[in-house]
């Protein structure tokens, strides 16, 4: 690393992915868009893939590029490779020398495909397949908005493919109802959907292997049954319920916790106008705030913190602080167990 490099907070250009089942949802969270037609489902906010899937990403690397002090050339990837633990700390890279985590806004103004990602067995059978486990955190949806989630009890695998094949998937599928500031937690391997016009943030593993099992009539996207059903356990046992957050006491800031896994904690924070928050942690953390506005200073250029934005916090800022100019309420997404990780 230079010794002439900074240290500082972290934004980052939106990659936007256009979906047939995306809209415009995510003006509302003050972005700018590319013009209509286009139909953006999908925000991809803090990405490191060297890889992406022709039918997810659609082919090609994508690394999130910083903006910040300026908009620069330098992406996420170049800043890991430059400044190493200075900017990671004790966390491990995934096993391809990547950020362990992608971060997303999505927009489903349709239902999305039914779909299932890769269960921890079947990517280790399979090289160019990659586990991926997700939490969804619904920011905004229509009246009458579902999830679907999971498998009705019981079903078995032939069950499933004989329903594919008379186009009738919907009524073996866990329909779940939701409202702003519901969170889920998808496992790899849960056959899922988010349903039409729900707006989410989404936390995950680093993949971009998706297997679609149903897509509601639409027949210009290929369909992965097979692949679909070698990931899915029949016969199907009840996904894991809503996320029941849990308030932690004691702290100059409202905390709930939503999601503690093996690859992230997911937290929603608040902090009420005028107050201000001491930014002391020892291991990276990644925000997407939901709603106020503030700023962070410190020794380095302050950072101005609005709805929708995401930011990528390093380890040990120096004098570190979250002024909160108007309510803040955002998702903190941090690592387990980050004591024991050590650089790849």
């Amino acid at each position: 690393m230079s010794p002439t490099t900074p240290i500082h907070p972290l934004l980052f250009e939106p990659i936007y992915k256009e979906k047939v089942w995306g809209g415009r949802a995510l003006e509302k969270l003050g972005r700018t868009l590319p013009p209509p037609p286009a139909k953006i489902g999908e925000s991809w906010e803090l990405a490191d893939l060297a890889t992406t899937s022709p039918s997810g990403g659609g082919g090609g690397s994508a690394y999130s590029r910083i903006v910040n002090p300026r908009k620069q050339e330098r992406t996420f990837h170049d800043a890991i490779r430059e400044q190493g633990k200075a900017l990671l700390g004790d966390l491990l890279l995934d096993e391809f020398g990547q950020f362990p985590l992608l971060v997303k806004f999505l927009d489903a103004n349709e239902n999305l495909s039914v779909q299932v990602h890769p269960s921890a067995e079947y990517a280790a059978a399979h090289k160019d397949a990659y586990l991926k486990s997700e939490a969804w955190y619904v920011l905004d949806c229509r009246p009458g908005s579902c999830i679907y989630k999971g498998i009705l009890p019981g079903v078995t695998r032939e069950q499933f493919r004989a329903a594919i094949e008379r186009n009738e998937v919907e009524p073996l599928l866990v329909k779940v109802p939701v409202q702003a500031g519901d969170c889920h937690y998808l496992p790899s391997g849960t056959c899922h959907a988010l349903g039409a016009g729900v707006l989410v943030a989404e936390v995950q593993t680093p993949s971009d292997t998706t297997f679609r099992v149903y897509d509601w009539g639409r027949t210009d996207r290929q369909l992965h049954i097979e692949q679909a059903l070698a990931c899915m356990m029949f016969p199907a046992v009840p996904a894991e319920p809503a996320v029941k957050p849990v308030h932690v006491a004691g702290e100059s800031v409202s905390r709930d916790r939503l999601v503690r896994c093996e690859y992230f904690n997911l937290d929603r924070l608040k902090l009420e106008a005028g107050n201000s928050l001491s930014l002391k942690h020892v291991q990276p953390q990644v925000w997407m705030v939901l709603a106020g506005a503030g700023r962070i200073t410190g020794d380095f250029d302050a950072v101005a913190l609005t709805q929708g934005v995401t930011v990528y916090l390093p380890p040990r800022l120096s004098r570190a602080v979250l002024h909160a100019a108007q309510a803040m309420t955002w998702l903190q997404v941090t690592f387990p167990q980050a004591e024991d990780h050590r650089m790849a």
